[in-house]
């Protein structure tokens, strides 16, 4: 078995015209389809529709192809799209098919392999609590299980996108009389969605968390997570991204954590352990890199690198926006491309003021 993926320019959100093209050429076999993860030209915020509008396209393309309705689609392929492409950052999809059969054969080489799942359904009380991190937790358990990875230190990359589910006056009634306040929102959600992949990939004890923890202790956090939230969201969908030697492909992904948002020793130090040498970007062995993966946040404590900044207090751009568009450059300055997908707040993704990143590339089929 074995993962491809394809890259793919769009000139608006709505665009799969190359993509549809792909399929219908045969370079694409719909049906092996398991993820999109792209970036859409919005405001990244809770009123960017652009992601709404990127995945309509893409549901209705795939309902087409399969000839299936737009649910099934949605329980079939995964689609993460991230909203903002401030600065030099492009908008792009990733597509990655899952063919092939389930290998007992170990391989010299280890290669990227993908696994998918989904939480089961939330109330809105439980978000950003414990049984929002446990959930999470037990569901990445179960993928990891299923992808034939040996060690938790071949997964790279826990792309989530986190239960926000709607709530009534019910739901804000039975939190106050448990003595809780409601923690339903986006930030919440990505908070406890990475302190489940932490648990997950033995990061964090359990006995270390509680729900006071999240969103308040930074020091503890996951190193792999990408987690975004969608509002209605009921349940979180997950991908996990890792090598494995009994997999095949040209494919292969690494991992580092960035200190800070100018931090590019290590973005470096991620592509030397793919084999790859940053110091000219003019280098072709670049064109290697097929998606780069980060999160991002402005630095709460007000400075960088003991140099005070002004995003948190900018009254004119939201500090997401600032965050994206820095981050996107620096990387884009390493990698040589601007197809980067960067999703901002990092709630528990690498230290205060940093994040995570992960990086694939093509390596020799030898």
């Amino acid at each position: 078995m074995k993962i491809s993926a394809q890259k793919f320019l769009t000139s608006g959100p709505a665009d799969v015209v190359a993509l549809e093209k792909s399929i219908d050429d045969g370079e694409i076999v719909a049906g092996d389809v398991l993820c999109v993860i792209g970036k859409t030209e919005g405001n990244g915020g809770s009123n960017d529709f652009t992601r709404e509008l990127a995945s309509y396209a893409l549901e209705d393309l795939f309902s087409k192809k399969l000839k299936i309705s737009k649910a099934e689609v949605r329980n079939r392929i995964i689609f993460s799209l991230s909203g903002g492409c401030e600065g030099v950052v492009t908008p792009h999809i990733l597509v990655f098919s899952r063919s092939g059969e389930i290998s007992k054969q170990k391989f010299p080489k280890k290669r990227l392999v993908i696994g998918s799942g989904f939480t089961r359904g939330f109330r809105p009380s439980e978000i950003g609590r414990q049984a929002q991190i446990t959930e999470t937790a037990f569901v990445i358990k179960q993928i990891l299980d299923e992808m034939q990875i040996e060690s938790v230190d071949d997964v790279h990359l826990i792309q989530m996108k986190g239960a926000v589910p709607d709530f009534s006056p019910e739901d804000a009634k039975f939190a106050r009389k448990n003595g809780q306040s409601l923690r339903c929102d986006m930030s919440y959600s990505r908070a406890a969605s990475a302190l489940g992949a932490a648990i997950a990939l033995d990061e964090v004890r359990p006995i270390e968390l509680d729900d006071e923890t999240v969103c308040q202790d930074w020091s503890i956090y996951s190193s792999v997570a990408s987690a975004s939230a969608k509002l209605g969201l009921k349940r979180t969908e997950i991908l996990v991204f890792g090598n494995s030697n009994y997999w095949q492909g040209d494919l292969e992904i690494n991992h580092g954590v960035l200190k800070d948002m100018l931090d590019t020793e290590s973005v470096s130090d991620t592509l030397a352990g793919l084999g790859i040498v940053a110091d000219n970007p003019e280098d072709p062995i670049l064109n290697r890199i097929v998606g780069v993966f980060a999160k991002s946040e402005a630095d709460l404590r007000g400075s960088i690198r003991g140099r005070r900044h002004t995003m948190l207090n900018d009254d004119d751009i939201s500090d997401t926006r600032y965050s994206r568009c820095v981050l996107g450059a620096v990387i884009a300055s390493v990698v040589n491309d601007t197809s980067i997908y960067i999703s901002t707040r990092a709630e528990h993704h690498g230290p205060c003021g940093g994040g995570t990143l992960a990086i694939i590339a093509r390596q020799s089929m030898q």
